[in-house]
């Protein structure tokens, strides 16, 4: 498959370590290290190779001979290599949430409530150490101490609040939320390939599960705009990994469905 990403520029935030750890109702997070550094890095750069582990990872995901040690070790890879998948801005109706009275949720497969305070929600990635983050009303403020993170700052200083927060050494993201992600983006990209595959073989009840299956994502449509560099340049504005590999995942499943209608 041709790189479509190849003239794109999306930059997003990854630590050189990150370590599991469990709240106290035993709830398994990943987090960012202590002592882990911060970079910045271009995951379009690469976008092919990021398809593939994310596809490899959810197979493994669904192969129930798998042990969650096993599963663990490919998450903590996946993690280390491109970052945490941001679901903090990824799953509410808008990445600028915080300037909203209230988080407000469209169906999915993590949080049931569809709509809480801003405090509350911040609980769900902040599990162990609480953030200086005040909100009264649509007013809020954060504030922090790490250079790193100030210097981040200032670097991604057009993205939303909450994405810069996401950044942070004490945002986690929970294991199971992580396996259940990574089985459905596998699932949606096979399906293109499987529905293709066995058409002709598939009764009215089996095809429309795959096209439930290959729609089951709506959420926040990434928007872009055009930079001049050197050349022309596409710079998508994502507010999560999560988006950037999902963008990534249904790109290279319609290459797949184009290739398989072609006639021969």
């Amino acid at each position: 498959m041709s790189n479509l990403f190849q003239k794109t520029s999306s930059n997003w935030a990854r630590y050189d370590k990150y370590e599991w750890k469990e709240d106290k109702e035993g709830t398994l997070y990943i987090t960012p290290s202590p002592d882990a550094k911060v970079s910045l890095y271009n995951p379009l750069k690469d976008s092919e190779q990021m398809v593939l582990k994310a596809v490899n990872l959810g197979l493994m995901c669904m192969d129930k001979n798998n042990t969650q040690e096993c599963l663990q070790n490919a998450i903590m890879d996946f993690v280390t290599g491109y970052g945490l998948l941001g679901f903090m801005t990824a799953l509410p109706t808008t990445p600028d949430f915080i300037t909203y009275h209230a988080v407000y949720l469209p169906k999915n497969h993590f949080i049931k409530e569809e709509s809480m305070t801003t405090e509350k929600y911040l609980s769900y990635f902040f599990p162990f150490d609480k953030i200086d983050f005040v909100k009264k009303g649509m007013e809020s403020s954060w504030r922090t101490d790490d250079v790193q993170m100030m210097a981040l700052i200032m670097t991604m200083k057009n993205k939303p609040q909450a994405v810069m927060m996401s950044f942070q050494k004490e945002y986690a993201e929970r294991y199971d939320w992580l396996v259940t992600l990574f089985k459905d983006w596998t699932f949606t990209f096979m399906s293109s390939f499987l529905y293709y595959q066995d058409f002709d073989m598939l009764d009215d009840m089996q095809k429309q599960l795959y096209r439930q299956g290959m729609a089951a994502f709506g959420g926040i449509a990434p928007t872009y705009h055009i930079e001049l560099l050197e050349r022309p340049t596409i710079v998508w504005d994502f507010h999560s990994l999560l988006w950037k590999c999902l963008c990534c995942l249904q790109t290279q499943q319609r290459i797949l469905q184009w290739q398989m209608q072609e006639p021969v």
